[in-house]
């Protein structure tokens, strides 16, 4: 099953010296995204690999598990957080938004 490409964003993982992960994360790594005081859960989904180490910059894809609640709220430049828990293992912002509109219509069916 392919999932939808709600928005298209940079992430870079801080390394592991700096609090970042221990391991390389993988295609359809599952952490939150922290913007506007709120975590939100989101699968990512590299676009040009299928690893990526502590302390990489990576293009992705990312399919919320709750596109509605994103709709109007994300925009191109927008910064984030990734985290596992309260934990920061990575920063970001929003490139563009792709298919949010969509995902959240078809959910609400």
């Amino acid at each position: 099953m392919t999932l939808p490409k709600d928005i298209e964003v940079e992430i870079e993982y801080l390394p592991t010296e700096h609090g970042g992960r221990k391991t390389p994360a993988k295609t359809g790594y599952r952490p939150q995204f922290y913007y506007d005081g709120h975590d939100w859960d989101g699968v990512q989904t590299f676009k040009e690999k299928e690893w990526v180490s502590p302390g990489e910059k990576v293009t992705a894809y990312i399919t919320f598990l709750s596109p509605a609640e994103h709709v109007g709220k994300l925009s191109p430049g927008k910064a984030f957080l990734v985290r596992e828990g309260n934990k920061v293992v990575g920063f970001g912002s929003v490139v563009k938004v792709i298919d949010l509109e969509s995902s959240a219509e078809k959910l609400s069916k």
